[in-house]
């Protein structure tokens, strides 16, 4: 009975290592070929839009994509994609990775696997100049609008208030503008063209300093292959360290450019930041 036990685990032992060779492996498979599918918007500036003039895709995560397969010693190819799709593009295995401003949120990490963070995105809330000075902790309670299905939405669920939402963000911000509601929650980058846009319609904005939630920036790729995404890690910490992330960053959102990013963190494994995941 023993023999017969050990015998049939023998067996099974080569079944297993063939099925696991089997497996796919993202890392060997675009070395073989040497070139990297990372799939970008289609048109969403700055990040990847058509050039008027040329019609190449070009922005900040076409930079950031030619940088990573430099990096990874490999060709680029680019996959374009909708903001709607970008999740599916890595699922059905269309693309090999993902570089679409790309927030970490609960739902998300169940479904692709995000390599460490380039950046932190914050969900920040817009309020009247008097406001200003006030704390997340202030607007407890209180009526605070956002695009509606957004993570912009759950941020404000996350402070306490009540939110008031609507089927665009400049609804939402009119709300604001109109005194509907104290604030209206958007990320940074949006907030920024929003404040300057109504400092010129003579209505003084703000942001309190304290952001509403915290989102995580990432490289997307599919679920179960820890040598692409070891390989991507050590890629971007290179690119972290020899400042090509800041120089990327600087040519499209940095303080110089109608978006006036300052890029504050690093790259840096995603469970030694602080934060509360959104759903």
């Amino acid at each position: 009975m023993k023999m017969k036990l050990l015998s049939g685990t023998m067996l099974a032992l080569p079944l297993m290592m063939s099925f696991s060779a089997a497996q796919a492996d993202a890392l060997s498979d675009l070395q073989a070929r040497g070139e990297l599918n990372c799939a970008v918007y289609s048109d969403v500036p700055p990040f990847s839009s058509p050039d008027p003039q040329t019609r190449q895709l070009v922005g900040m995560d076409i930079d950031l994509c030619t940088a990573l397969a430099q990096k990874m010693g490999l060709k680029l190819n680019l996959v374009p994609t909708s903001v709607e799709a970008r999740i599916a593009v890595i699922a059905t295995k269309r693309a090999d990775v993902l570089i679409a401003n790309l927030a970490y949120t609960k739902t998300r990490g169940n479904q692709i696997q995000f390599s460490d963070p380039y950046y932190v995105a914050k969900e920040m809330l817009l309020v009247k100049k008097p406001n200003v000075d006030k704390t997340r902790a202030d607007f407890k309670g209180k009526r605070i609008s956002a695009t509606k299905g957004t993570t912009s939405e759950q941020s404000i669920y996350l402070a306490g208030a009540k939110a008031v939402t609507f089927q665009d963000a400049a609804s939402a911000f009119l709300a604001l503008e109109q005194n509907k509601v104290v604030g209206f929650v958007t990320n940074t980058m949006t907030g920024i063209k929003m404040i300057s846009q109504a400092k010129k319609d003579g209505i003084e904005l703000g942001m309190i300093k304290e952001p509403m939630a915290l989102e995580p920036i990432g490289v997307g790729m599919q679920k179960g292959e820890p040598a692409l995404l070891a390989k991507v890690n050590t890629s971007l910490k290179a690119m972290d360290d020899d400042g090509t992330i800041d120089k990327i960053w600087d040519k499209w959102i940095g303080p110089g450019t109608e978006y006036k990013m300052i890029r504050e963190e690093k790259v840096q494994p995603l469970s030694s930041l602080k934060f509360e995941p959104l759903e």
